[in-house]
């Protein structure tokens, strides 16, 4: 399709929506998985939800495929855009509707940052529990899109576990509504099969939040270990003693030299791996549980053990983790995240695999989790410049996929299949899972034009993957040194 046939949808919006030149396309390229990569035809930036149901009409009208997209920190390529078809970028829907202190809900557009929630439900002693790293740029829409967990999820559940309503455009066209004000919602679960979809029904315009009273005090253990396999076992440890705490969160040496890189967060020195553990809710109730803490850790292999005595040394121990994805880059200008789940017994076996994994095949791998419910977040390191060092990496992820599902976990927790993990979807479902997947995305979108070519095997959109230089590095506008 040429830009031409852009025109009607031009005359359609108010002037400046629509964007074609290439700068702006190349804004849009990737999202934060940069091995794939796709320019779309346009882009268009609505300022009001009208825009947007009438870009999704005329998209479909002209079966043109689309991609909703907020911040772009997807990591698997899941909100990459596809070629002949365009971007609707919905950071502009950035309105917070309302908050409802005496119901405990807030009414928000797809737009609005993740921590923006919190920090407008604060006033009346209430937050919004899930907490991904990317937390202070990514939008709701997206976490939506990707059922976005964080390291709280282990007590408070997903994304999808504090959406109680959607109102929504389906690829179609058609207004929807899912779920409501109320926890308690009748027929089928519309809103819980709305979020993960990974914008294959079509695009959020509003989204009702369940907000929690925040906690009244932490209690945030830095736990250091010798060994992955002993920081692991100890994960298992606080479980079966019946603890059920906020977060557990492993980091190993690689992770926590490019933590302290970044943050100076004061880790154990010489650690393989940290533990931390935080225990939240009321203050008799954490009184009581930490002393349980301290004998469960005291069982353990830990050689050192930090806790925070005040809320800034608690910031500093979260700073480290929360930076760890992007502090990686201080190591190697090239890295993959993985996103495999593995019964929580079995983390240490696992860990010890991916060990092996990264010996063979001579690439560093730093590891980051959370370890609450064996979500694991390996880091593959590459330089994306030397021949083949991109393949290998893909491969090792495989490598680590394939081992998800033998050991009977996922080959996702929480960023979703996208482009990159799609041929693997096969290996969790039979055929006649499958088929039931495709015919539900058929009820929302008849065309197959929202978001094409992510989640499922085959049906490759074309361009999609970009192997070696950066086009700006090819042109020299941006260097790697």
């Amino acid at each position: 399709m040429s830009s031409t046939a852009l025109e009607s949808l031009r005359k359609l919006l108010p002037p400046g929506r629509l964007s074609e030149d290439a700068a702006s396309r190349a804004a849009f390229e990737s999202d934060g998985l940069t091995a794939f990569r796709c320019r779309p035809l346009g882009v268009v930036i609505p300022q009001n939800e009208a825009e947007v149901v009438q870009t999704v009409r005329w998209c479909h009208e002209h079966s043109i495929p689309f991609v909703a997209r907020g911040s772009g920190t997807s990591l698997s390529g899941g909100s990459m855009p596809v070629a002949d078809g365009i971007v609707i970028s919905l950071n502009r829907l950035r309105q917070i509707i309302k908050v409802d202190p005496d119901n405990r809900i807030a009414v928000v557009q797809p737009g609005v940052i993740n921590l923006q929630v919190s920090a407008a439900a604060a006033p009346y002693g209430l937050y919004y529990a899930p907490d991904p790293s990317s937390q202070k740029i990514c939008t709701i829409g997206g976490n939506i899109a990707f059922n976005s967990g964080g390291a709280h999820c282990l007590k408070y559940g997903m994304t999808s576990n504090h959406v109680i309503g959607i109102r929504a455009v389906t690829a179609s066209g058609e207004i929807v509504s899912f779920g409501g004000p109320s926890l308690e919602s009748v027929g089928p679960d519309f809103t819980g099969l709305f979020c993960g979809s990974e914008g294959l029904f079509g695009v959020a315009l509003d989204i009702t939040l369940r907000l929690l009273p925040k906690p009244e005090c932490f209690h945030t253990v830095l736990v250091g270990y010798r060994s992955l396999r002993a920081a692991g076992d100890a994960v298992s440890a606080v479980i079966d003693s019946g603890l059920l705490p906020g977060a557990m969160e492993i980091m190993e040496a690689l992770a926590i030299e490019a933590a302290e890189a970044a943050t100076s967060c004061g880790y154990p020195k010489g650690a393989a791996a940290v533990l931390i553990v935080e225990l939240e809710g009321p203050r008799e109730k954490i009184d009581a549980e930490r002393k349980q803490l301290e004998s469960v850790i005291a069982s353990t292999e830990a050689f050192e053990t930090v806790v925070a005595a005040d809320a800034r040394q608690r910031d500093g121990i979260w700073a480290g983790r929360k930076s760890a994805f992007s502090a990686v880059g201080k190591l190697s200008p090239d890295f993959l995240v993985q996103d495999g789940v593995v019964p929580r017994k079995r983390l240490g076996e696992a860990l010890e695999a991916i060990e092996a994994f990264s010996k063979d095949s001579g690439l560093r791998v730093a590891n980051v989790f959370h370890a609450g419910d064996g979500n694991l977040h390996p880091l593959i390191l590459f330089d994306d410049s030397v021949d083949g060092e991109l393949e290998r990496a893909e491969a090792l992820a495989g490598k680590i996929l394939n081992l998800c599902v033998q050991m009977g976990g996922s080959i996702t927790g929480e960023h979703g299949v996208g482009m990159e993990k799609r041929d693997f979807l096969p290996k969790m479902y039979d055929s006649a899972t499958m088929e039931l997947m495709h015919r539900l995305r058929a009820a929302f979108d008849p065309k197959t034009i929202a978001n094409p070519g992510k989640m499922f095997p085959g049906a490759e959109a074309p361009a999609l993957s970009g192997h070696g230089l950066h086009p700006l590095e090819k042109a020299g506008v941006i260097s790697r040194e």
